[in-house]
């Protein structure tokens, strides 16, 4: 790596006050390479479905259904200072068909750019793998965050190997009150904490959760299970509160109430880790195979807690050399077995914690914004070189 000048980088994602998961990683890494200080504190072209708030860091809005928009934002970042620009690569965040409307933005901008991928799809559709191999060809680099969809981002979409890079899932750093203080004070003092966070979606699976906390407390009644985070606001706009509804009715019949509590609300950043401390296990009991990354499982693993999860890649990934446990999916019995094995073995849960917390430690954001501003740096070298060569 070779520079002796701040780099102008900029951010093409969501951005809060958004309530989104792709935001609050924006929000995070751009902090954090704020404190690197590797690069001029990084700007944000904000991807907006309403009208926010923002803060100065959003240099620039593009309407997320308006086409016209995003290329009038490429032409705003070709006539700036910015030198790299980032685009944070979800479904459902850019408009268009499966979010088609980058791909203009992409072909009218004349500045590298790197993507970073938040899901790589192993089937996907006609049109999300033009998107994605679109990408993946005018892309500096592409960053993903699981060894798994590397064969994939290869074989599925055609893209070059010596673009993918490999950067972790970032982890907020906090420090931390023991667990049982922290029991005590919300009230679950002497009680075994089984807990999932997230935006609520059916394709959480926590129905298989509530059966298998039901199979549980018959052998441990001093169980809690704790479903943390409001509904996801696309299922909101489309079914309201249904699948909510659904599983407050599902605990009611199976007669878990005592045993299982929805926070329904958007957590902050430290209400998600203080609820994470807290936690004896944390599961994941997902219904997608495919799953390539997932950002709650990564605190989980941040945090080393004992994990109980389906078998999704991303959790194959982290929880394998005995960092957790795989239960089958759509099985509430598969899940009941490892939630008892964990509660009746403190033994082999500590050591699952032990070998969890040592993954963990190399997510912290300090570790990955530090990939993340050397990866910047170096694209922009390389390019430095190739167009001097060229010229």
């Amino acid at each position: 790596m070779v520079t002796n000048r701040m780099r102008n980088v900029a951010f093409l994602s969501t951005y809060p006050p958004r309530e989104c998961g792709l935001a609050t990683f924006t929000q995070d890494l751009v902090r954090e390479l704020d404190r690197v200080g590797l690069l001029s504190s990084p700007k944000v072209l904000a991807v907006s479905d309403q009208k926010y708030d923002y803060s100065d860091r959003v240099i620039t809005e593009i309407e997320q259904y308006d086409r016209k928009s995003y290329i009038k934002a490429a032409d705003a970042v070709n006539k700036s200072d910015i030198e790299l620009l980032v685009i944070e690569h979800e479904y459902g965040i850019f408009g268009g068909e499966w979010g088609e409307y980058i791909i203009d933005f992409i072909e009218n901008l004349h500045i590298p750019f790197v993507t970073t991928l938040h899901t790589v799809l192993p089937s996907p559709l006609a049109k999300q793998r033009e998107i994605l191999q679109m990408l993946g060809e005018k892309s500096a680099r592409i960053v993903t965050m699981a060894k798994n969809t590397r064969p994939v981002l290869e074989n599925v979409y055609g893209i070059d190997a010596s673009k993918i890079e490999v950067i972790h899932h970032g982890v907020p750093y906090r420090i931390v009150e023991k667990r049982e203080k922290l029991k005590e004070k919300h009230g679950f003092s002497g009680l075994n904490v089984i807990s999932t966070f997230g935006l609520l979606s059916p394709g959480k699976g926590i129905e298989y959760g509530i059966e298998a906390v039901a199979k549980v407390v018959k052998e441990h009644k001093d169980v809690i299970y704790l479903i943390l985070g409001q509904t996801h606001p696309n299922i909101i706009k489309k079914s309201g509160e249904e699948y909510r509804e659904k599983l407050v009715a599902l605990a009611d019949k199976l007669g878990v109430n005592e045993h299982v509590r929805f926070i329904n609300k958007y957590l902050t950043k430290d209400e998600i880790i203080n609820y994470l401390q807290m936690s004896d296990i944390y599961m994941t009991p997902y219904l997608g195979k495919d799953q390539a990354v997932s950002g709650t499982l990564a605190y989980a693993v941040g945090y080393g807690r004992v994990i109980i999860s389906t078998p999704y890649s991303y959790a194959k990934e982290m929880l394998s050399d005995g960092r957790g446990l795989l239960a089958e999916f759509c099985d509430s019995d598969s899940l009941a077995e490892h939630i008892k094995y964990v509660l009746k073995n403190p033994d082999a849960k500590r050591e699952m914690e032990k070998r969890t917390l040592s993954l963990g430690k190399t997510m912290m954001w300090s570790n990955v914004a530090k990939q993340y501003a050397e990866l910047f740096i170096d694209t922009l070298e390389e390019e430095k070189i190739e167009d001097s060569v060229v010229g």
